[in-house]
């Protein structure tokens, strides 16, 4: 169970990072709001912690926009149904496989406004999280069944993006730009980038 869960937890957030990173990059005016906020919290004179990152509301709504434009796993574990049940007009019999495609929730134009748009503004001042309560966004699943790494993916993906951000300023490399950076993807155990993102760090300005 120990050895499911880091690996779970590793997988996805190193693919959300990617996708964080990749979606900043292609939307300059967020990558701005999210280092500002950073810096306003942190400063320049000691550590980033984890206990910092719940001062940042704009970090956590890029987190929320990033799993519900790019969830780790676009099809959740599957369920069986133990009756027949009838679901928003459809019958579902006894014993039937049910596949939850978290992918095409996250991008339900009835759940979301301009659902295919990179808008971390969305959540700021909004109570939807990722945590199984609200089905318009469960790129981890939702009950009993819930991806074993939740805990540990939400607590890493924040500090990691955060550290990333704060440490060093970040420009796209092999000539792109924000308009030809490929966002193409690729599906495994996690729905990756098909090209890895290629990026250049650099010293961050002060």
């Amino acid at each position: 169970m120990v050895q499911e869960m880091f690996f779970a937890g590793s997988e996805t957030t190193s693919s959300t990072i990617e996708w964080a990173m990749a979606e900043l990059l292609r939307q300059p005016v967020s990558m701005k709001k999210a280092k500002d906020e950073i810096n306003q919290i942190v400063g320049l004179n000691r550590k980033l912690e984890e206990s910092d990152t719940e001062k940042m509301p704009f970090l956590q709504a890029v987190v929320k926009e990033t799993l519900r434009l790019h969830p780790p796993v676009p099809l959740l574990l599957p369920r069986k149904a133990i009756k027949e049940t009838n679901f928003m007009g459809f019958d579902i019999p006894k014993d039937t496989q049910v596949f939850v495609n978290a992918w095409g929730i996250g991008r339900d134009p009835d759940a979301w406004e301009d659902p295919s748009a990179f808008k971390p503004e969305r959540f700021l001042g909004s109570k939807i999280d990722y945590k199984g309560q609200n089905f318009e966004l469960i790129p981890f699943g939702s009950g009993r069944r819930m991806c074993v790494g939740l805990s540990l993916a939400d607590r890493v993906l924040h500090l990691g993006l955060a550290k990333l951000l704060y440490h060093f300023d970040w420009e796209l490399g092999d000539g792109l730009t924000p308009e030809t950076l490929d966002m193409t993807e690729r599906v495994g155990i996690a729905v990756r980038k098909l090209h890895p993102l290629k990026v250049i760090p650099k010293k961050r300005s002060v």
